[in-house]
């Protein structure tokens, strides 16, 4: 029993030991996507992605799906992305998300796209989030609910994702899903022009004018104390 013990300890270990020496090369890989140096990041990810590491293999999709340091592939994506995605890997399941919402590397499928999307979202993703806005928004995928787009539309938010706090401030200026509130939609659309949202200034500018002075003055306030709350119960 002892020996059984021994050995259980041993594999334990020596697995412990690979997933520290992934992690190790993965960031390597990760430092050099950031410095734009694509052809590292493969070199790094690519030996652990054929070995099963799932963020190595989520991040081979990224590199696949932008044409990053290899001609564009929305196939080898896709394989790459549903490799990680059926490992749990967040990223990853919603990159394949995106994938079967735009068609590309597989057949478009809205259904499929949310089902990857609620995933990733239930992780956390903020990108996963922003889509399952949009989509209930417009009704792919979904039967068409605005109260659950301004819900996913707000956790995206609340992590600072530009384009669902565009959204969001979009939704309290036509009161879809959430009482209409001028004031609500200026600070929104406010920080998201800030991070360089497009159309964010444009929609604002809009909005202020069904405001008065004293209105401006009250969302560009709680502008400011919402960036310093990190955007978190705004």
């Amino acid at each position: 029993m002892k020996r059984i013990f021994n050995v259980v300890a041993l594999t334990t270990a020596l697995a412990m030991a690979g997933q520290i020496i992934w992690a190790q090369d993965y960031e390597k890989g990760l430092a050099a996507v950031r410095s734009g140096d694509y052809a590292t990041a493969l070199e790094e990810w690519r030996p652990l992605a054929e070995q099963g590491y799932p963020s190595a293999q989520a991040g081979l999709g990224v590199l696949y799906e932008n044409g990053n340091g290899v001609t564009q592939d929305y196939g080898e994506a896709v394989k790459w992305y549903r490799k990680a995605a059926e490992q749990g890997n967040a990223l990853a399941q919603a990159g394949l998300g995106v994938m079967y919402q735009l068609g590309n590397g597989v057949t478009q499928d809205y259904g499929k796209a949310v089902n990857w999307y609620r995933k990733a979202a239930a992780q956390g993703n903020a990108r996963a989030q922003l889509a399952l806005g949009w989509l209930s928004y417009s009704g792919k995928g979904v039967i068409q609910d605005y109260g659950e787009a301004a819900k996913w539309f707000r956790k995206a938010a609340e992590q600072g994702e530009q384009g669902a706090q565009f959204y969001l401030g979009l939704m309290y200026f036509l009161g879809n899903g959430v009482t209409r509130d001028y004031i609500i939609s200026h600070m929104w659309l406010n920080i998201a022009a800030s991070l360089g949202a497009e159309k964010a200034s444009e929609s604002r500018d809009k909005v202020v004018k069904q405001m008065t002075p004293e209105d401006i003055a009250l969302a560009q306030k709680l502008a400011r104390e919402c960036v310093a709350k990190n955007y978190k119960g705004c």
